[in-house]
């Protein structure tokens, strides 16, 4: 694969390359026979059909290759119908000449006949598949909305593993669980949420979640349709952070971690940082990281070298977060407290004149709603 570089203060407005290199790529096309060339940032429609046309080859920007990878992992129904939308959001502006692809039913009651042009029927064409999705969306999430609820009737913590896509995350609970979950070394290998159950010392069961990687400037499309995989996270107990001890740009890589996770609303949600892959480091990085991460767990998933450690360090801090409360609900808030009835872990409720007395193990996070809906019945 030959990788070229230009250094300009921003890529040029009608076909991304500047002249003198444009015309560098086109010798290097041509002479190696590429079929394929990818840019790094994303194109708009002009300078996709520039290039293509002064390249003669096939031009991918960069949320097209990201989509390319989603569609080949996406195994759910949800997940795929995720990676649909996104695709279609993005190639709606310069959606031309594929109308016929985006029907199953071809021409018929409700098309408008050979006099329509192509582009129109496209842009037609393709916000009516979004609307259906985007339907069919709603319907998935609701099925996840009820089965989230039902884990926290039932209280069982949610331990969500976030990071960097190809930071191990699956490798390392598989290893921790047993669960036969994908494992490889490829770019956003896991698309779709997956849950599997672990026992902690403490003989605490949690639900352990398996989340799609993050990555610098993940595509706006993405974030949207993936919006309700992503927020998994949000509604989690702990997300314990997974961090490569190889990688050189884990510093770089650890504050995108943390601005999506700002950005799907997770920021205040208890956090463990784990550094795996501690088998591909010399003993003077394992020293610099253990400077850097004082409180981080440092794990091999591959050698299932210290998962003991790390099952004891997801206990206490489940411990530290999961506390005792007591509220007094007056009359005229009970509706309100039913909004998050079903977030926290009941230990009694008893009725005292019109309010209605309850004490409960919840995150600090569900009683800080709490609070906001209850204010002064909080003791």
């Amino acid at each position: 694969m030959d990788k070229i570089i230009q250094n300009l203060d921003k890529p040029d407005n009608r076909r991304y390359f500047g002249k003198g290199k444009l015309e560098q790529v086109k010798k290097i096309v041509s002479f190696k026979n590429i079929s394929v060339v990818i840019t790094r940032h994303n194109l708009t429609p002009s300078q996709k059909k520039n290039l293509e046309s002064f390249l003669e080859v096939k031009v991918l920007d960069r949320t097209q290759v990201i989509l390319e990878i989603f569609k080949k992992h996406a195994v759910t129904r949800e997940g795929k119908l995720e990676v649909e939308l996104a695709r279609l959001k993005y190639e709606l502006p310069s959606l031309k000449g594929k109308g016929t692809s985006l029907s199953n039913t071809g021409a018929g009651i409700g098309t408008r006949g050979p006099g329509e042009k192509i582009l129109e029927r496209d842009r037609r064409l393709a916000l009516k598949r979004i609307t259906v999705l985007q339907k069919e969306l709603i319907k998935q999430r609701k099925v996840r909305e009820v089965i989230r609820k039902k884990r926290q009737r039932n209280s069982i913590p949610v331990v969500s593993f976030v990071g960097y896509t190809n930071v191990g995350k699956s490798s390392l609970i598989s290893a921790l669980t047993g669960a036969d979950l994908l494992v490889e070394n490829q770019l956003f290998s896991t698309l779709d949420v997956k849950t599997c159950r672990l026992k902690l010392p403490s003989g605490r069961r949690v639900l352990i979640s398996d989340t799609v990687g993050f990555i610098r400037e993940l595509p706006q499309e993405l974030i949207q349709s993936f919006k309700s995989t992503l927020e998994e996270a949000k509604f989690s107990d702990l997300l314990v952070v997974v961090l490569d001890a190889s990688d050189r740009y884990l510093d770089e890589k650890l504050e995108i971690i943390n601005s999506t996770l700002r950005d799907i609303g997770a920021e205040n949600v208890p956090k463990l940082n784990v550094i795996n892959k501690i088998d591909k480091c010399t003993g003077e990085r394992l020293k610099e990281l253990g400077n850097s991460f004082p409180d981080a767990v440092f794990v091999s998933a591959v050698l299932k070298y210290n998962l003991d450690e790390l099952k004891e360090k997801i206990d206490i801090v489940l411990s530290q977060s999961f506390r005792k409360y007591k509220l007094v609900v007056p009359p005229e808030k009970l509706g309100e407290f039913l909004k998050v009835r079903d977030e926290i872990k009941v230990i009694s409720q008893e009725c005292y004149g019109d309010s209605l007395i309850v004490v409960y193990k919840a995150p600090e996070r569900i009683h800080k709603k709490l609070v906001s809906f209850i204010g002064e019945g909080v003791k």
